[in-house]
């Protein structure tokens, strides 16, 4: 079966519906909808609406409070704490990161760590709100330990995702990477698809390289051992260190400062337990805001239009595939997989 397009009105629709029939009130409903469907047209489909069922699913077993409130635990100029009371992680983001930027209106910057939350979708979804700002946005989240420490068998991390979107003259800098080599959604897909899994990717309960994502899954599951990479893969060769000391970092940053569940401790006792950073920072802190968003401007400009090697296409800048596909989905609509359509008529 081919790809089915479905306008991003409909899906935005479709999307807040299925949460709200199932116990999620309606203002919450829209919120989470809107950064599902925000992914998927982004072509960011790990982390879209396909992510409907998991909610569902954490809900009934007690991991989300639909109705729960974020709360301010400390509070300085600067600063936010912040409990989540197992709410709904994009509902608890949202109110970070607003508090966040009305700080920084004030003070030039703020800073929230935030504990007790549930998973968020996209994490440039966050940062990009500060943007708008003349801000510089972060957003950053531990998760369920799907990640091997370098030279380390048992999944001890998160995929612990890092997005900072930094403003300019014309689209901003925004860039939203895993520390993993990939996020588990990534598996997921290949899952559906019957593909192998690139070798890189993953090794399995024995150290070795794991090419079946069902395995990987299913080791998920058990609590196996074997798992995700970090970023640079297998070892010190190629910076495998690298990326376990920035998984290790959006750990610190998150669950350290607020005094939260690190990735290993996420999802026991009935509470997701999932810890959040986020922050804003006021470009005129630096100076001019149209001088530093036109020299930001003119350094990607410089950089992406630098001699390409032979045969690719392009230098793409941060952001700038996600905002491309965007714009197709507006128009022609956002193309869900013939597995995930069928999926998402069993929640109707």
């Amino acid at each position: 079966m081919r790809d089915i397009r479905i306008s991003f009105n409909d899906l935005l629709e479709l999307s807040a519906k299925v949460l709200e029939k199932n116990g999620f009130p309606r203002s919450k409903s829209a919120i989470a909808a809107r950064v599902l469907v925000e992914a998927d047209a982004r072509g960011i489909h790990s982390h879209g609406v396909v992510r409907l069922k998991r909610y569902i699913f954490e809900k009934n077993q007690g991991f989300i409070d639909p109705n729960a409130e974020p709360a301010i635990l400390y509070e300085t100029p600067v600063s936010l704490v912040i409990d989540g009371n197992k709410g709904l992680g994009q509902h608890v983001s949202i109110f970070a990161m607003q508090k966040c930027i009305k700080k920084a209106q004030t003070s030039h910057i703020c800073f929230a760590s935030v504990r007790n939350s549930n998973h968020f979708g996209i994490a440039g979804y966050y940062s990009e709100l500060a943007q708008i700002h003349d801000m510089i946005g972060i957003s950053m989240t531990n998760t369920y330990p799907l990640v091997l420490p370098t030279n380390g068998l048992q999944p001890m991390l998160g995929t612990n995702p890092i997005a900072v979107c930094i403003p300019s003259l014309a689209a901003p800098f925004n860039l939203d990477m895993a520390t993993s080599v990939v996020p588990r959604g990534k598996i997921e897909v290949y899952q559906r698809s019957a593909k192998s899994l690139p070798k890189g990717w993953a090794l399995d309960e024995y150290g070795k390289p794991a090419v079946n994502a069902s395995k990987v899954i299913q080791n998920f599951n058990n609590h196996s051992n074997g798992g995700l990479l970090p970023l640079g893969g297998d070892g010190e060769m190629y910076g495998g260190h690298k990326g376990f000391g920035l998984a290790m970092l959006v750990d610190l940053l998150s669950a350290g400062l607020s005094l939260g569940q690190w990735s290993r401790e996420t999802y026991t006792e009935k509470a997701g337990g999932v810890c959040h950073f986020f922050g804003a920072i006021r470009i005129d802190a630096f100076g001019d805001p149209y001088e530093i968003k036109a020299h930001v401007h003119q350094i990607i400009d410089k950089v992406c239009k630098s001699t390409k090697i032979d045969g690719r296409e392009k230098i793409y800048f941060h952001g700038e595939k996600e905002m491309a596909t965007r714009a197709l989905s507006y128009r022609d609509g956002i193309p869900l997989p013939s597995e995930l359509l069928e999926e998402l008529r069993g929640l109707c």
